[in-house]
C-alpha cells in the first residue's frame, strides 16, 4: 500500500531533490540509462553508477526500484573481459554533423523496443534518467520524452553529468527537474545495485570520489569537489554484494585517484581480493597515476589479477605538463613502465593515454609522446580531446569554437579537433593514430 509520501519537487526547475528523496518511503521508483547517438560507442565496462547508487540507497529506504537500460539490454556480441558490443542502428546525423564524413548510429535497444520495456514497468511515482558524455544528449531527450509519452503525469528527473555542466542546455529535454547536484543520499553509500540487471559479466567498484588533481581538461573536480576514499569496510561489502551475482566474471574500478595513499587504502584492498576473490580479473579503464607506480606497487597490480592497466601520461611535453597540473615526470614514466614489465605485464598491457588535439598543442608534441612510449616498451592509446564546460581549456576552446557554448554535440571528441577547431587536419589525426597502433 503506498504511503501518503508523494514525491514532489521543488518550484524551480533546476537545484538538489535530495532532501526530498529521504522523504521518500514505499513509492516505486524507475530510472533509465538512455541510448547513445554517436559515430562509435565501446563498452569500457561502461554502467550508470551514479543511477546504480540512488536507486540502492532508494531501495534500502523501503521503495520498489526498477531499472531500464537501454545500452545493457541492447547488447548482442561478447567482447573480452565481460563486455559487450551493443545494437547499432545508422541514423540521420544532426545538422551540426552533416559534414562530418563518417556514418551516424544509434547504440541501445531499438526505439519501439525501448518504450515497450518503460511500458512494461509498473506506474512509477518519479521517473530518474541519467546523463553522461555532454554530446550525447540526443539519447537523453528522447529518454526524457518516451516516459513522458508513456507515464505522462510523473515527474521525470534528469541527472548525470550532462545535466550537471549544461543544466541550461538540458532545461530542454522536457525532464521536470534537472539535478545539479550530486545526490546527497548517495553520497557516502558508492553501491551500485547491480542486482537490478539479469545476468552481469562485470561489477563496477568505487573506492573513492573526486579527484586531489586539477587538470585544465577534466571536470572531475567540477562534479565531485574534494577527494575523499570510502572505508575498507565498505567497499569490502561492496565487493561482496557485487560478487554473490554469480555471473560477475570481471570488476572495473572507477576511481579518478585509484593509488592515493596507496600503503592504507589500496594494498588492504589488494590482500582482500586475493585472498576472497582469487580468479576475479580486474581493470582500471580511469588510468592511474603515474608517479604512485614504483616496484611493489606494480608487483601488486600484477599478483593481485590487474589485467587491464592504463597510465595517464597525457603527453611529454611542458605544455601537457602543466595542463595536467604537472603529475607525470618523464622519469616517473620511465620508472612505471619497466616496472611494470618487470612484474610481469607484457609491453602491449602497458597502455598509455596520450592526448590529442587540445587548443594549442602541436601535433609534432604528440607524434614525439608517442615515439616515447613506444621506445620504453610500452603501447600508446590516443586520447581525443573534449572540451567539457567548466574546465579551463573549455574556456580557452570558446575563444577558438564560440558555437560550442550552445550546441552540446560540437564537445563530441570525434570530431571537434579536425571539424570544428580544426587544429588538426583528418590527415594529420589518423596518421598520428597510424603511429600509434603500429607495432
Amino acid at each position: 500500500m503506498k504511503s501518503e509520501s508523494f514525491f514532489t519537487l521543488p518550484r524551480e526547475r533546476t537545484g538538489d531533490v535530495s532532501r526530498t528523496l529521504r522523504n521518500l518511503k514505499n513509492a516505486t521508483v524507475l530510472g533509465i540509462n538512455p541510448p547513445v547517438y554517436d559515430f562509435s560507442w565501446f563498452d569500457l565496462w561502461s554502467k550508470p553508477v551514479g543511477l546504480l547508487c540512488l536507486l540502492r540507497t532508494l531501495r534500502r529506504e523501503g521503495n520498489d526500484v526498477r531499472l531500464v537500460d537501454c545500452l545493457y539490454e541492447g547488447r548482442t556480441k561478447p567482447l573480452d573481459f565481460g563486455r559487450w558490443k551493443a545494437q547499432r542502428l545508422p541514423v540521420e546525423k544532426p545538422e551540426p554533423y552533416k559534414n562530418i564524413p563518417r556514418r551516424y548510429y544509434r547504440f541501445g535497444l531499438n526505439g519501439a523496443a525501448f518504450r515497450n520495456r518503460i511500458a512494461s514497468c509498473p506506474r512509477p511515482d518519479a521517473i530518474f534518467v541519467t546523463s553522461a558524455m555532454t554530446y550525447w544528449y540526443e539519447g537523453v531527450f528522447e529518454a526524457v520524452k518516451t516516459a513522458k509519452e508513456v507515464f505522462p503525469d510523473v515527474p521525470v528527473v534528469l541527472g548525470g553529468a550532462y545535466a550537471r555542466l549544461c543544466p541550461q542546455h538540458a532545461l530542454r529535454s522536457g525532464a521536470d527537474f534537472i539535478q545539479t547536484e550530486p545526490f546527497l543520499c548517495s553520497a557516502y553509500d558508492a553501491s551500485p545495485a547491480l542486482d537490478l540487471y539479469d545476468a552481469p559479466s562485470y561489477g563496477v567498484l568505487i573506492t573513492s570520489r573526486g579527484c586531489p588533481m586539477h587538470c585544465d581538461y577534466c571536470a572531475a573536480y567540477k562534479l565531485w569537489p574534494g577527494f575523499e576514499q570510502r572505508p575498507l569496510q565498505d567497499v569490502f561489502a561492496d565487493l561482496a554484494g557485487q560478487m554473490s551475482l554469480p555471473t560477475v566474471t570481471d570488476m572495473a574500478f572507477y576511481d579518478d585517484a585509484l593509488l592515493l595513499n596507496k600503503e592504507r587504502h589500496f594494498y588492504p584492498l589488494c590482500r582482500h581480493l586475493r585472498e576472497r576473490y582469487p580468479k576475479l580479473r580486474l581493470h582500471t579503464p580511469n588510468g592511474l597515476h603515474v608517479a604512485q607506480l614504483d616496484e611493489e606497487c606494480c608487483r601488486t597490480l600484477f599478483r593481485t589479477g590487474f589485467r587491464t592497466i592504463r597510465l595517464s601520461l597525457e603527453g611529454t611535453d611542458d605544455f601537457i605538463g602543466k595542463a595536467s597540473s604537472d603529475k607525470v615526470a618523464a622519469s616517473d614514466y620511465e620508472r612505471a613502465v619497466a616496472s611494470l614489465l618487470r612484474a610481469g605485464y607484457e609491453p602491449d598491457d602497458i597502455e598509455t593515454y596520450i592526448l590529442v588535439g587540445l587548443p594549442g598543442q602541436d601535433a609534432g608534441s604528440v607524434r614525439a609522446s608517442i615515439e616515447a612510449v613506444r621506445g620504453l616498451g610500452a603501447r600508446p592509446k590516443l586520447a581525443e580531446f573534449s572540451p567539457i564546460p567548466g574546465t579551463p581549456l573549455f574556456e580557452a576552446s570558446l575563444r577558438l569554437t564560440p558555437r560550442i557554448a550552445d550546441e552540446p554535440l560540437l564537445h563530441n571528441n570525434t570530431i571537434y579537433a579536425q571539424y570544428v577547431a580544426r587544429t588538426l587536419t583528418p590527415e594529420e589525426l589518423q596518421g598520428l593514430k597510424d603511429l600509434a597502433k603500429r607495432r
